[in-house]
């Protein structure tokens, strides 16, 4: 999306960059891992096929997605790709409710889960998604074994069940905004800034 094509989020423990072509050979060496690729519902993709990839987040006006970095890594090694452990996407596929946005997160690098990154990137880019692109509903499609992500957004953003589907097993989740909502992720983002992005690094 190109909306987000010069954005850089900032936030306590991460930073969130849009998704560019110097990020492609790490994002695809993630993408080589099966399991990573079970719980995102992804396929195989060449390098080349990642590439071409890379171009339609850019230029297609309905996704948007961030390369999440470990601020702690970036301020030691003042390094996009060394700094790399998730993204963030946004899909607006409802032609029903343009104002709905389904949600994807993945902490590719192991070493970086179970530590909040994912919360704190979701309060972010949540904030992020009503301030900037309008959105008024958050939906996410979690497969059924994933039970950490059903977790997360169950008790920590009060997502409900609103489907479950035992032929593509997965639940489908929504949240929508509202003041309560908004002001929890007020609270949550006291570091946020929206910023011009310049890559942050040589590459």
């Amino acid at each position: 999306m190109r909306v987000n094509a010069n954005t850089v989020l900032y936030g306590r423990t991460i930073l969130l960059v849009p998704y560019g072509k110097h990020h492609v050979e790490k994002y695809h060496r993630w993408m080589e891992n099966e399991e990573i690729r079970e719980l995102t519902a992804s396929l195989p993709l060449t390098i080349e096929e990642e590439y071409e990839m890379q171009q339609t987040w850019l230029n297609d006006q309905d996704k948007c997605t961030f390369i999440i970095l470990s601020k702690e890594l970036f301020d030691e090694t003042h390094d996009e790709i060394k700094s790399m452990i998730g993204d963030v996407n946004l899909f607006l596929n409802d032609p029903d409710d343009l104002h709905c946005g389904e949600v994807e997160i993945m902490i590719a690098e192991e070493t970086a889960r179970h530590k909040g990154y994912g919360i704190e990137t979701l309060h972010t880019f949540f904030r992020y998604a009503i301030e900037t692109l309008n959105i008024t509903r958050f939906v996410v499609k979690i497969g059924l074994k994933n039970l950490p992500s059903i977790a997360l957004f169950t008790n920590k953003f009060q997502f409900q069940t609103i489907q479950t589907s035992e032929v593509f097993q997965e639940v489908t989740m929504e949240r929508h905004t509202n003041d309560k909502f908004i002001q929890l992720l007020h609270v949550n983002t006291p570091d946020y800034r929206n910023e011009l992005y310049n890559q942050l690094t040589k590459v």
